[in-house]
């Protein structure tokens, strides 16, 4: 599994990690985010947001597990689903909120607290570890699944 490094000294910095992800995404992926509170997990999501012609705000949905967007690609129009398990009462809840149906729709999903999804995340996730050593300083570890 390939996997790369990437270092943000800023929250304009992450944006552009995340934009820069977006234009490596395509219909059906999936990116799984795992870092602390206060990591920096939504501001990348913005950034990949920004990166898929995603309007309107882009907030964490943190009371209602996910927030659906739509946002552009070549080909036209792709559902962007942004999931924060933070809350998350444990696996079943996510697969009654019909995960399986967001994962088969052709759509991007953006999973933070992705570590709550025990065992759920499909094999072609692309795995975003997030460490915050210092107050501006995030390290972003990207690991491309099959």
């Amino acid at each position: 599994m390939p996997v790369s490094t990437l270092t943000s000294f800023s929250a304009e910095e992450t944006g552009a990690i995340g934009r820069d992800l977006a234009g490596r995404l395509g219909r059906g992926d999936c990116v799984a985010l795992f870092g602390e509170l206060g990591s920096g997990k939504t501001c990348l999501v913005q950034g990949i947001c920004n990166g898929l012609q995603v309007t309107g705000p882009v907030t964490s949905p943190t009371f209602i597990l996910v927030h659906e967007y739509r946002g552009r690609v070549q080909d036209g129009v792709l559902p962007v689903y942004h999931f924060d398990l933070y809350r998350l009462g444990g696996p079943e809840e996510l697969i009654d909120l019909g995960w399986d149906d967001y994962l088969d729709s052709g759509g991007i999903c953006l999973v933070e607290w992705a570590d709550r999804a025990d065992g759920l995340l499909p094999p072609h996730t692309i795995a975003v570890k997030i460490d915050a050593p210092e107050r501006d300083v995030r390290t972003f570890k990207l690991t491309y699944g099959e």
